[in-house]
């Protein structure tokens, strides 16, 4: 029997959930390769250039780790073309879903499906004007929360990566992540902190494009918030 690319996923400890039909089948063995950022690329030393991962580099470069079945990220492509996409998603389900959105095909979009941290610390300083972590896994349990993505080190990471006045877009459901978020991005020091008033991270930002898991929330979930942070 061939052994298809979800297969490999599988071997190397990549996150699969149910079973993949024919066409999310194709979505990765025959589209993911053509946007797919390659392990060799991700050599953790803060020297990959937008030269060496688009043909065409734009001005602009959008971010998105963690971007679930992509239907946030693929809608804010469709209505603005004229940037670099970089995205990262550990699970093939995700992956083959966003790659089966119409219209994507045709843009300047990298792919990584694993974990963002290893592209993160690739990437050239100065790179990225948004980043966006979108309802990120909360990690509920206290011994867990060194897992959280919003950590002291990887602030530093994205602060480096951001280019100056780029922006940190986080949002999350669950309230204790979402003060976990402010004091850690304060903490930092590199950031400034949007909003003025509470309305402000509890209403969805001008022109947000929401995702159905905004509708279906998480364990412990409450009130969304939304928070914009811009890089000093």
């Amino acid at each position: 029997m061939t052994e298809t690319f979800a297969d490999k996923w599988r071997f190397y400890g990549r996150r699969v959930g149910r079973r993949l039909n024919s066409a999310r089948q194709d979505a990765i063995d025959d589209t993911y390769p053509l946007f797919q950022i390659t392990d060799d690329l991700l050599k953790e030393d803060r020297s990959l250039s937008l030269e060496a991962l688009f043909k065409a580099p734009k001005d602009k470069t959008i971010m998105e780790i963690g971007f679930g079945n992509g239907e946030r990220l693929a809608e804010m492509m469709r209505r603005y073309p004229d940037n670099n996409y970089i995205a990262a998603e550990a699970f093939i389900n995700g992956v083959s879903a966003f790659l089966s959105e119409e219209g994507i095909q045709d843009r300047n979009l990298r792919v990584l499906a694993d974990d963002a941290i290893p592209l993160v610390k690739s990437l050239e300083s100065s790179t990225i004007d948004s980043l966006y972590i979108l309802n990120p896994d909360p990690w509920h349990k206290t011994r867990h929360h060194k897992r959280r993505i919003v950590n002291d080190n990887n602030l530093k990471e994205f602060y480096r990566i951001l280019k100056p006045d780029g922006e940190l877009i986080l949002s999350t459901d669950v309230p204790d992540l979402a003060e976990w978020m402010i004091a850690h991005t304060v903490r930092h020091g590199g950031f400034e902190w949007q909003a003025q008033n509470r309305r402000e991270w509890i209403e969805p930002p001008e022109d947000w494009i929401p995702t159905r898991y905004e509708t279906k929330g998480a364990k412990g979930a409450a009130q969304m918030h939304y928070f914009i942070f811009k890089r000093l």
